[in-house]
């Protein structure tokens, strides 16, 4: 019988039925298989969103379901497929396995894009096309910075406490910082990242853009704050305020944020403290540009998270 993880889900391979290539990874929980199944085509379920989403859903690249098989543990699915539209990647490319990963860990394009993601997943007039954005990037004040560091600095605090004291049955977030496993945090930070990058370009939308892009800032915040606190990081050390501010006031355009995106990551997943802090610049000043393109405050984010902890007892 198959066995989900203790959040409910299982990981799918997915491949191409004809080349044997391998399009994707992704999750599911019962009720995605269970569409997988009855529909004939994949179904998924996002972690950070919480919901089940079914693939190519916006943009046509959908996956006809040839065969699923089960591995020898059966805590994981492989999935044969169809693949519709040519690619399987929302960057626009048929694997989202394009890169490869150099010995200097950074990232070398070895497929060529199959589609432009910008024109596929276009839903509208963005912020940033009618200005809104830009006058938004403007108005940061003493008060709102101050405001955004409290609130970072509570947030990081309660992680600090978490982490020097093993609260690992009562907290799930006590428990990964008990683990020290900086690579198992940074591969959920790179999830929360593309989610991040997803909702700015209209490929997954779940209660609206700004209220999508506020949850999925938060998360990557999340992740973002206990890297730092696993690495002993002090808070001045990287002063993600700023960084928020600084990419809530920069102009961005699509392959910049790739790039930095990718760029994050790679640092991240350095030793250096100095390539660590780097990371972490980037890491949340792509909170701030998604804040600015979706018009909503750079301080949402943070806030949301800290009504999370208020309500958990975390914080006054």
């Amino acid at each position: 019988m198959l066995t989900f993880d203790r959040q409910g889900l299982v990981p799918a391979v997915i491949l191409d039925d004809a080349t044997g290539e391998v399009l994707m990874v992704a999750f599911m929980n019962q009720e995605a298989l269970q569409r997988t199944r009855e529909t004939g085509y994949t179904h998924f379920f996002s972690r950070s969103r919480n919901t089940i989403w079914h693939k190519g859903e916006q943009s046509g690249n959908v996956q006809e379901v040839r065969a699923i098989f089960i591995n020898c543990e059966e805590n994981s699915l492989l999935i044969r497929v169809v693949q519709h539209g040519g690619a399987a990647c929302h960057e626009g490319y048929r694997s989202c396995y394009y890169r490869r990963l150099l010995p200097d860990d950074t990232y070398q394009i070895v497929a060529e894009r199959v589609f432009d993601p910008a024109t596929v997943y276009h839903v509208g007039q963005s912020a940033s096309a009618t200005g809104e954005n830009v006058m938004a990037r403007e108005s940061i004040t003493p008060e709102m910075q101050q405001t955004l560091e409290t609130a970072l600095r509570q947030l990081y605090g309660v992680y600090i406490y978490l982490r020097d004291n093993d609260l690992s049955e009562q907290s799930n977030t006590s428990r990964l910082l008990q683990e020290r496993s900086p690579s198992y945090l940074t591969s959920r930070l790179a999830d929360e990242l593309q989610e991040l990058a997803d909702v700015q370009s209209g490929e997954h939308v779940h209660a609206g853009r700004q209220a999508d892009t506020i949850l999925e800032g938060s998360q990557v915040g999340y992740w973002l704050l206990l890297l730092a606190s696993s690495r002993n990081i002090a808070y001045q050390d990287f002063t993600p305020h700023l960084s928020v501010i600084s990419g809530y006031q920069a102009q961005y355009n699509e392959n910049k944020v790739i790039e930095q995106r990718q760029e994050c990551l790679s640092l991240l997943a350095s030793n250096q403290p100095a390539a660590v802090m780097q990371g972490l610049h980037l890491g949340f000043g792509l909170i701030g540009w998604a804040c600015a393109e979706a018009g909503v405050s750079p301080l949402a984010p943070a806030e949301f998270d800290l009504g999370q902890m208020r309500r958990k007892g975390l914080v006054k």
